[in-house]
């Protein structure tokens, strides 16, 4: 899809409207700004018009993920010397909300990321940040052992009601179908470890237990999530976007990973691998 003119600001707060967002919306946006055609101000004004689309009563999250802070043995695009894994995990440094760079979630989360008033969750793998009058309450808490569970932002953001916006990316980004891995029968655990901040302020390895996330399946999983009317689809800038609830979207895919996956199917990705979701 292109356009004939560039995109603007105003340009692309009326599409966002005319696809349902709404002022006092808190949405959870996975975006390609390269998608969108040319942007007078590129991320800058993607990130305007997404706050002027959800008014100041509104809330803008997006994933600020940091899928390279995982263990190196379980790396494979691309995979490091063996001989380098010490090295890396004495190193590598903490996970800080404050400086630590989404490196592969895109340049429109980076910008909501590092906006003024930005509020960042503080799990070292898959954080997000928000703008917005509730972004405190809902990134905090976000412990280790709940990456994208029940006491992470995805969970609070479904219980207020949050839409998803994917704006130029495909389901197979869509960081909440992760949500439903929790909550299907007896979910498969993993261990995950990371580069983290010491309850002194210094820096630690650690590990913990978390749920094996595969997303191999979400682009399937939410082919057929459009085909319950859940989904409105349009146009913004020069790209197709997908408005949806979040709360309806995890309870489809609960029931959508319980009939169509079973345990000896569940392809355990290393976290190493974890899904980068919203991109370029």
């Amino acid at each position: 899809m292109t356009a004939d003119h560039p995109q603007t600001r105003e340009l692309l707060t009326r599409d966002l409207i005319r696809l349902g967002v709404r002022h006092g919306d808190s949405l959870l946006v996975h975006s390609s700004l390269g998608s969108l055609g040319w942007v007078c101000g590129a991320e800058q004004a993607v990130v305007q018009a997404l706050m002027d689309a959800v008014g100041p009563r509104g809330n803008l999250v997006v994933p600020t993920q940091t899928s390279d802070n995982t263990d190196p043995s379980g790396w494979r695009n691309p995979p490091v010397p063996e001989s380098w894994w010490p090295t890396i995990r004495e190193h590598t440094p903490a996970f800080d909300p404050l400086t630590t760079p989404g490196a592969h979630m895109g340049r429109i989360s980076e910008m909501v990321r590092t906006w003024p008033g930005a509020v960042r969750s503080p799990h070292p793998q898959t954080s997000f940040a928000a703008l917005g009058p509730d972004a405190h309450h809902l990134m905090h808490p976000h412990p280790l052992g709940s990456a994208l569970g029940e006491e992470s932002p995805l969970a609070r953001l479904a219980d207020s009601g949050a839409h998803i916006l994917l704006l130029g990316v495909g389901y197979d980004t869509c960081t909440t179908f992760h949500l439903a891995e929790y909550r299907v029968p007896a979910p498969t655990r993993t261990d995950t470890s990371c580069a983290a901040q010491a309850p002194d302020g210094g820096r630690t390895w650690v590990s913990v237990q978390d749920i094996a996330f595969d997303s191999d399946d979400f682009a399937a999983l939410g082919t057929d999530l459009e085909q319950t009317g859940t989904v409105t689809v349009g146009t913004v800038g020069a790209t197709t976007a997908r408005l949806f609830p979040l709360a309806e979207a995890v309870r489809f895919a609960t029931d959508w990973l319980t009939e169509h996956r079973t345990p000896a199917a569940t392809d355990h990705t290393p976290r190493g691998e974890a899904p980068r979701d919203g991109a370029a």
